[in-house]
């Protein structure tokens, strides 16, 4: 009977046109197998296995509005925060997307705007506090966070860095497993190159490694916990390394262009947010009212709006 089914569904689409109907579950498998190669797809797996409650028995046709939105009010009700649930929202659409341009399994699904009021994090540290922190921590973690300040490189980026990739001469890195998949050089600054030249001969593969091992775990462990509680430094993450070099770079001076190359993202979207960091291009504009300058302003008369009728009708 089965086999029947698919057979007359599938003379269905060819002779007429007809699109065979798929499921929300044989979707996500599919989704999935496409993201396997992606750093973060066991977060990818846990959102879709949340949304399973909401979609597991639908097909890809009877999503609706109405059905997205339960999705937004379930998970606020859980308390979750408008992030997190942007998160699921963006994955919901990222796979209708692809279902419908790619696999031609849709030909429309609702529109998925995300929500309002997600705060943009904004956590850096200053220079006191980036050398307590390098201070308490290991000999293997110091030098990690020496090279993420450094250069911005990401976790996975440093961890699994190899020497046939790092020219010491040319004080240059190049980067073949990226966030977004695009290989890309890294120019090493005089820090980073101390710390590579510190890390010399531990490996003959990898250039940060621990007890002569390389470093196949997440680095937010309890060593790292343990730094940040020594220092007194809350509510950071190892990633906010990253938003702590670029915040230095743009109060440096660094354009936005020049941190989006440095730092490796694809568009200046991600970069514009540091913008508010650097102030030296608007100096000689906010100096132009100055005490003792009154004299590029203009003193235009003024008058009440009393003062305007009785001229009118004088």
């Amino acid at each position: 009977m089965l086999v029947a089914k698919l057979k007359a569904e599938a003379f269905k689409q060819s002779a007429f046109g007809v699109k065979l109907r798929h499921s929300w579950q044989h979707a996500v498998v599919r989704y999935l197998a496409v993201k396997s190669s992606l750093r973060s797809i066991e977060d990818v797996r846990r959102i879709c296995r949340k949304l399973d409650t909401y979609f597991g028995s639908l097909m890809l046709d009877e999503i609706t509005g109405d059905i997205i939105w339960g999705v937004v009010q379930g998970e606020l009700k859980k308390g979750n925060k408008p992030a997190t649930v942007n998160r699921y929202l963006a994955l919901i659409r990222c796979l209708l997307r692809m279902a419908r341009d790619e696999w031609q399994w849709l030909d429309a699904f609702p529109k998925i705007r995300l929500l309002q009021g997600e705060v943009e994090r904004d956590r850096w540290l200053t220079r006191e506090e980036a050398s307590r922190l390098i201070s308490v921590c290991p000999n293997h973690l110091a030098a990690i966070v020496r090279f993420a300040l450094a250069t911005g490189c990401r976790a996975r980026e440093i961890t699994g860095l190899e020497w046939r990739r790092v020219d010491l001469e040319r004080q240059t890195a190049w980067l073949d497993q990226t966030k977004n998949g695009t290989p890309r050089g890294v120019p090493l600054n005089a820090d980073a190159v101390a710390v590579l030249q510190g890390e010399a001969g531990k490996h003959d593969r990898y250039c940060f490694t621990y007890n002569g091992e390389p470093i196949r775990w997440e680095l937010t462990n309890s060593a790292w916990h343990t730094a940040l509680g020594k220092t007194g430094i809350k509510n950071f993450r190892f990633h906010d390394l990253r938003h702590t070099w670029a915040s230095w770079h743009r109060q440096a001076g660094t354009s936005c262009d020049e941190l989006k190359d440095l730092g490796g993202w694809k568009s200046r979207v991600m970069v514009d947010r540091y913008a508010k960091y650097a102030t030296e291009h608007l100096a000689a504009a906010a100096s132009r009212i100055e005490n003792g300058r009154g004299g590029n302003v203009i003193p235009f008369p003024t008058f009440s709006p009393r003062q305007k009728d009785q001229r009118a009708s004088a």
